[in-house]
């Protein structure tokens, strides 16, 4: 018969469940850290949400030091911000186009279940919210693709409702004197925040995430337009892109295409969910530019100073450079949180070189961006959490201006 086993000794009996106890712990903050804080929205406020932020400013501070400049801020000059009227809503993944001291500022979400559906108009000379108008009810109500000719603006596919629905392939122009909208050839597929620019009296569309959101699309089409107007039936397929996504910068400047930034993947809907619930997907953020200057080739460009999305109207063009504000970078290697920007980068139009020129007030995304004799603009989008942490929280309707010096 086998002896009765002996009870352990109350001592290490003791041990043994400390040591059990902070094991478990240990295992629930790695789980913790390595589950998305990247949501959309993070803005809702709770007594629970402000201590974990709290705690997570702190340990994100302490690990963002030690990394290289792909995470941590690039050193940068600091500049005077002066806040200005905010926006009537905060809005983030809305569209922006600047017509003259006009910044025209489309749709957004208000929160991950509500979307907006009109137009904001700021005045520069002013500095005031001078005019509210609808789009039609048709359209995409976020992650659209917009361009100004200087008087229509033309609003491209993008994903139409809240949460994470799929993209739609309907396009619609804006006669911003008579406030008349009207509806152009759709695109071949639908795509989600596609680049988008004028060029050579073509509208160009190229990129973007295909239907479901996060697949990219290589796919690049044209079509011919005028006034407003459609001057073809049918989108003409150009050469593709050679790396696509979505959360681009796309700039035509000295007659030349550029495309900035972007990034592979993004949330999808929630396999079965009936409101098209976001689900967290692998998502890779890159700082390639692409030119195309003989319509027949692209070719690749230096890198930004760093990787960066979520641009597509974060952007001016003066002094014979680009700049862009704010984004989001790679994630962080060790919390997997998403990383905002707040770094100002310059490309040099001439040279065709990157510089890093100033900081921003706090780190932003969806920056909407628009200069001014001499003042450079930015409003709505998703800030930080503060100084010691970069990830994201609230979204904002603030705008903010400083003076521009190149």
């Amino acid at each position: 018969m086998a002896p009765a086993s002996r009870p352990l000794p109350l001592r290490l009996a003791v041990t043994l469940a400390v040591a059990l106890l902070l094991a478990l712990v240990l295992v629930a903050d790695f789980l913790r850290a390595s589950s998305s804080s990247s949501r959309l929205f993070s803005a809702l406020p709770s007594s629970t949400k402000t201590v974990k932020g709290k705690r997570a400013a702190k340990n994100v501070g302490r690990v963002v030091g030690r990394l290289n400049a792909t995470y941590a801020d690039l050193p940068a000059p600091r500049w005077d911000w002066e806040e200005m009227p905010a926006a009537p809503v905060s809005r983030l993944d809305g569209a922006a186009v600047q017509i003259g001291d006009l910044l025209y500022v489309f749709a957004g979400y208000g929160s991950l279940d509500h979307v907006h559906s009109h137009v904001d108009v700021y005045n520069f000379t002013s500095n005031s919210w001078t005019e509210r108008f609808d789009m039609p009810k048709e359209m995409a109500h976020s992650h659209l693709g917009m361009v100004s000719d200087g008087r229509y603006v033309y609003a491209v596919s993008g994903q139409y409702g809240p949460q994470c629905r799929a993209s739609i392939n309907r396009n619609f122009v804006l006669d911003t004197e008579t406030k008349e909208w009207h509806e152009l050839p759709p695109l071949p597929l639908p795509r989600y925040a596609p680049a988008t620019q004028l060029w050579r009296g073509r509208l160009h569309v190229m990129g973007g995430g295909k239907e479901d959101r996060h697949e990219p699309g290589l796919e690049h089409w044209s079509l011919a337009v005028k006034d407003g107007k459609a001057l073809e039936n049918e989108w003409q397929a150009e050469v593709p892109i050679p790396r696509g996504g979505p959360h681009r910068a796309c700039v035509v400047a000295n007659d030349k295409l550029f495309v900035i930034g972007g990034q592979e993947g993004d949330f999808m809907a929630k396999p079965g969910s009936a409101i098209f619930k976001c689900a967290r997907r692998h998502e890779v953020v890159y700082g390639d530019v692409y030119m195309l200057d003989d319509g027949a080739k692209w070719k690749q460009l230096s890198p930004m100073p760093k990787p960066d999305s979520h641009i597509e109207f974060a952007w001016v063009v003066t002094n014979n450079s680009i700049v862009i504000v704010g984004g989001t970078t790679e994630k962080h290697p060790i919390t997997k949180k998403m990383i905002l920007v707040g770094e100002v980068f310059r490309f040099d139009l001439e040279t065709l070189t990157w510089s890093v020129i100033g900081r921003m007030p706090f780190r932003i995304k969806t920056a909407l961006a628009g200069y001014w004799e001499g003042w450079l603009y930015f409003t709505s989008g998703q800030r930080d959490r503060g100084p010691d942490n970069p990830a994201p929280k609230k979204v904002v309707g603030s705008m903010w201006r400083t003076k521009l010096h190149l």
